[in-house]
């Protein structure tokens, strides 16, 4: 894992509409690998096809409850866990976080308090990994681009922030630096297979990174467009 947007997501509930908007809203934010299951059968298939990073945990399911497959779950890897529920007394919340759950989330919740709660999870848990890993500062003529921490040094010492969605792109595009990814392929990088409907904000995503990438975002020098195909970032000395 480079990045925490790198970590595979196992998302566990009933709850068919819950599901989605959680999906789209994590996938929103720069998460792009994400299994779901609305029952503990089916997410005890989904951990044994691939082992996630973190789950996220309903407690009421149709077939037993979120306590009971977290320590299933538990028992054969320590992942991290967020437990998510409806039940807001106190004794299930304490319950929950002393098997060992990292987070507890009574529903109903605000869908950025979520997101941040994931972040801080993986931030906390995979920190060690994640410096270990640390990407080398991407140098972009007099800016230079820290991979890592999402930020862009300006030449007169200034930062700029990227969301979460821009470091997602940008990550894909100096990966293959040179090269040209496609439209899909950087749409599949930031929001996952499932991408459908993404596709018309892409440019605009595109725009605000060069905003924050280029001297001149209008004649870009590093961040180009190759029409019909994609996007290639270059050294800038070439196209």
């Amino acid at each position: 894992m480079d990045t925490i947007y790198d970590a595979k997501i196992l998302l566990v509930d009933d709850n068919a509409e819950l599901l989605a908007l959680l999906c789209e809203q994590l996938r929103g934010a720069g998460y792009g690998h994400i299994r779901t299951a609305q029952s503990c059968t089916a997410a005890r298939g989904c951990f044994a096809a691939e082992q996630p990073e973190l789950m996220i945990l309903d407690i009421n399911l149709p077939d037993g409850d979120g306590f009971s497959l977290f320590r299933a779950l538990r028992a054969k890897a320590d992942v991290p866990v967020l437990f998510l529920s409806a039940r807001d007394a106190d004794a299930d919340r304490l319950f929950g976080l002393g098997l060992g759950a990292d987070d507890y989330l009574t529903k109903p919740f605000l869908m950025q308090e979520l997101l941040l709660r994931v972040q801080h999870i993986l931030q906390r848990t995979y920190r060690a990994e994640l410096f270990r890993t640390k990407p080398a500062p991407l140098q972009l003529g007099e800016r230079c681009v820290d991979l890592n921490d999402a930020i862009v040094t300006l030449p007169e010492g200034k930062t700029l922030a990227l969301t979460a969605t821009e470091l997602a792109l940008l990550r894909k595009l100096a990966e293959n630096r040179g090269h040209i990814v496609t439209y899909d392929a950087l749409c599949a990088a930031v929001w996952g297979a499932d991408y459908y409907g993404y596709e018309n904000s892409l440019g605009v995503h595109i725009r605000h990174l060069r905003e924050k990438l280029e001297a001149e975002p209008g004649a870009p020098q590093f961040l180009r467009t190759v029409r019909g195909i994609g996007y290639k970032l270059t050294k800038g000395d070439k196209a």
